[in-house]
């Protein structure tokens, strides 16, 4: 293995080097923050890099700041001729509290690149896809999955879990998370939440990748929308006079009327005045088009004005400072009279999140309602009803009357592959304490759970789920567990159906645990087929450890069963694995195995 060095101010000057020595070395693996790689495409000519052969490259790492889409195409693109693979790019995510690594891409995947409406987006916080046809669609790179041992959770205002495709707070724990800022209290007290750190970043989830969208401290909120700097400060640098990467799109608040004021400042060599009102006009024009309002002031600054970290990542809560403190030699025009047009702009999407906000209480406060009403007349049935067809009548109509009262609709694909003739092992992802219910109120036909033995010493759970056939097997003594899974063979030889949860638990972050082999054991030895379920919605609609359900559609969807192919270890080993490459199939989540 050999690790090459190269000074940043050796690169900023000549980026060419840098792309040479992966030739040279035929290095596998490099990271650089996205500038660089955008720097790359505007400062080398074919000249430059005629004969570059990056054919080695297996994963150029894009961090350290937000990643553009823009520059992942054109890079990928750009790029292609000289052995650059698309699926070389890997955009990826982490901070300083957590030593850096936080979220990475599994190797070879192209990064997918999610298209979103903006005006739902900038409203609600809700990340719609968008049309193909829609020309002001918002794009945001997947970074990645958390790495092993790690968690990530986005969260609402209030602290509270957000199903997918909602933008909150990006909240982490994991082995290397900091335990807090060195002669800091204040910064400690407030970077942790209970157990969570939070990142100063908003996020959303979609299929287990992390969706970063700009840090905290950055957003502007402008008529009751929150903006996004960072493509109106990649539009207006490709301005032809305005220099690129030099462009700082920040909020200021007015003194007078304390509302907030889009600004636009972009460097820019041009001094003759004629010249500086047009770039004003095209950077005004870009803007508007893009964000759908006008910035209430567009500066003009003389280049090296736009303060950066030592990594090139714009500052702008200093350049805001600068501003504000009116050292850019520039006299903010007066806009005080559209604050009161802003007011009643802001008024109507301000009172949708508050009306939001309160019907997402009022729901975790019926569901909790509708639930604590059911259960203990159902659970009382179950335990005195005395022929098990009642008992399972009670149950199916129970679940089925949960989710219809509570409102979620559970649409079901697949039912008539269920094997009408012949007992079957049914096996299915887990993602929440509601999966159990979920199939209660969906199978058409009576089955046994197998459930953990920890369940059997709970005495409530322990007289529902054997009222109702459960079978109990344990999980941590290997002994005891080999007679359990003849135990659960035997019920599957005598004619019933058996549901397993094989990855044994769940986890708070979307993805596929490894499967335990108890099911595919028993069915093997029974002789039967395994069908494969798999739920989608249910860990949005309750997530590990959290009380507070959501409002969302589940979806089940039924697959061919597949029949084992003996008895023996091998056959066992087989079966597992094509049930669970069907369960990734259908589910959309990454493999955490």
């Amino acid at each position: 293995m050999t690790l090459v060095l190269m000074s940043p101010l050796t690169f900023l000057v000549h980026p060419q080097r840098w792309l040479w020595a992966i030739h040279h070395h035929r290095g596998t693996l490099s990271a650089a923050p996205n500038f660089a790689f955008e720097l790359c495409l505007s400062k080398l000519t074919d000249t430059d890099i005629e004969g570059l052969d990056l054919n080695s490259w297996r994963m150029a790492v894009n961090g350290a700041e937000p990643v553009s889409p823009h520059t992942i195409r054109r890079f990928s693109q750009r790029f292609a001729r000289y052995g650059f693979r698309p699926e070389v790019m890997a955009p990826v995510y982490g901070l300083a509290e957590a030593a850096v690594g936080l979220a990475f891409p599994p190797p070879g995947r192209i990064p997918p690149i999610d298209r979103i409406q903006r005006d739902v987006f900038e409203s609600s916080g809700e990340a719609v896809p968008a049309d193909a046809a829609d020309a002001r669609a918002l794009e945001f790179v997947a970074c990645g999955q958390p790495l092993p041992g790690y968690q990530i959770r986005i969260v609402d205002q209030s602290g509270r879990e957000l199903p997918e495709r909602h933008e909150g707070r990006l909240e982490f724990q994991g082995p290397s998370a900091t335990s807090g800022y060195f002669r800091n209290p204040d910064a400690t007290r407030n970077l942790f939440d209970g157990d969570w750190l939070d990142s100063g970043d908003l996020a959303y989830i979609v299929g287990g990748d992390i969706y970063p969208t700009r840090r905290i401290k950055d957003v502007i909120i402008r008529g009751g929308r929150n903006l996004y700097p960072y493509e109106v400060e990649e539009a207006v640098g490709d301005i032809p006079g305005i220099r690129k990467g030099c462009v700082a799109v920040f909020g200021s608040t007015d003194p007078g009327s304390g509302k907030e004021r889009l600004i636009v400042l972009s460097e820019t060599r041009e001094t003759a005045p004629t010249k500086l009102d047009a770039l004003r006009v095209q950077v005004n024009a870009v803007t508007t088009d893009l964000l759908g309002t006008s910035p209430d002031d567009v500066v003009m600054a003389m280049p090296h004005t736009v303060m950066k970290t030592s990594s090139g990542k714009i500052r702008r809560n200093a350049v805001r400072e600068l501003y504000e403190s009116g050292q850019l030699g520039h006299k903010p025009r007066a806009v005080w009279w559209q604050f009161a047009r802003l007011l009643m702009t802001s008024l109507r999407p301000r009172l949708r999140r508050l009306r939001r906000r309160l019907a997402d209480m009022a729901y975790a406060v019926y569901a909790h309602f509708i639930f604590w009403m059911l259960a203990p007349p159902v659970w009382l049935l179950i335990a005195v009803l005395p022929r098990p067809r009642w008992r399972w009548a009670v149950v199916h109509w129970g679940a089925r009357l949960l989710f219809r009262l509570g409102r979620i609709p559970l649409q079901v694909d697949g039912a008539e592959k269920l094997p009408q003739d012949q007992a079957c092992v049914i096996i299915s992802n887990h993602a929440s304490y509601l999966d159990g219910v979920v199939l209660l109120a969906v199978l058409p036909l009576c089955f046994s759970f197998v459930a953990k033995a920890e369940l059997s010493r709970q005495f409530i759970p322990r007289v529902f789920l054997r009222r109702i056939g459960a079978e109990f097997v344990e999980r941590f003594d290997k002994q005891r567990g080999v007679a359990d899974a003849r135990d659960t063979a035997q019920v599957a030889q005598a004619g019933r159906s058996l549901v397993f949860f094989p990855e044994g638990t769940f986890t708070r972050m979307p993805g596929l645990l490894p499967f335990h082999m108890g099911a595919f054991a028993a069915a093997a030895q029974a002789g039967v087929p395994v069908v494969p379920v798999v739920i989608r919605g249910t860990r949005s609609l309750l997530r590990g450890e959290s009380r507070f359900p959501r409002r969302v559609v589940v979806k089940i969807n039924v697959g061919a069963p597949i029949a084992p192919t003996g008895r023996e270890w091998a056959a066992v080993v087989k079966l597992r694995d094509a049930a669970r490459d069907a369960v990734l199939q259908q589910l959309g989540e990454p493999d955490l195995e």
